[in-house]
């Protein structure tokens, strides 16, 4: 059985204009992602943070749910939120799985930015048959910074917009939940 789990980086990321920034944790990604991670089979949602006080809040909000009153008033969202780990850096991440060689890395991006990409379709063909772990990777702010792009061993094609539309930025647990229904949905006929 394939082992998937789900990273939410805040840094590096890069911001509007392009340099690399640090974001702050949203307490919205950490509900809605972590009830995509449950529902599509991921075994953790690791949320790498640099800033000890913003992991320090993403471990409260995580406890109220999964131990305190957040529990006893809505059971299912403890199921959800404790797949939620809190790390320093993608590179702890790396080691909780096994090291970087145990695991396949794949990002997410809303531009290909000149890069080869893998469909979803192929992706999802791949993750029945990949030998490793897989870790996908989602950024914050405009989007993770090359140099995890480029460290990564596959780039999932952008979500497409709308034909007719001139606007893409989705909100990255959008993203996330249109990323895993797309490689772990169960989609007759596909």
């Amino acid at each position: 059985m394939r082992r998937l789990a789900i990273a939410l980086v805040h840094h590096p990321v890069l911001d509007k204009a392009g340099d690399i920034v640090t974001t702050a944790m949203t307490n919205l990604d950490l509900h809605d992602m972590s009830r995509s991670a449950r529902t599509f089979g991921a075994e953790a949602l690791f949320v790498a943070h640099p800033i000890e006080a913003q992991r320090e809040l993403v471990n409260r909000i995580r406890d109220h749910w999964v131990n305190g009153s957040g529990k006893k008033r809505i059971p299912d969202r403890a199921l959800a939120l404790e797949l939620v780990r809190t790390k320093t850096s993608l590179d702890e991440v790396y080691e909780e799985l096994g090291g970087r060689q145990a695991i396949e890395v794949w990002t997410t991006a809303a531009s290909a930015r000149g890069a080869a990409v893998v469909s979803f379709q192929d992706a999802r063909a791949r993750l029945d048959v990949v030998d490793r772990s897989v870790l996908i990777v989602f950024g914050t702010g405009w989007g993770l910074a090359p140099s995890v792009i480029d460290a990564s061993d596959l780039q999932l094609a952008p979500i497409g917009k709308h034909g007719g539309s001139d606007y893409n930025h989705l909100s990255v647990r959008a993203a996330c939940a249109i990323a895993l229904d797309r490689l772990c949905g169960d989609h007759p006929g596909w």
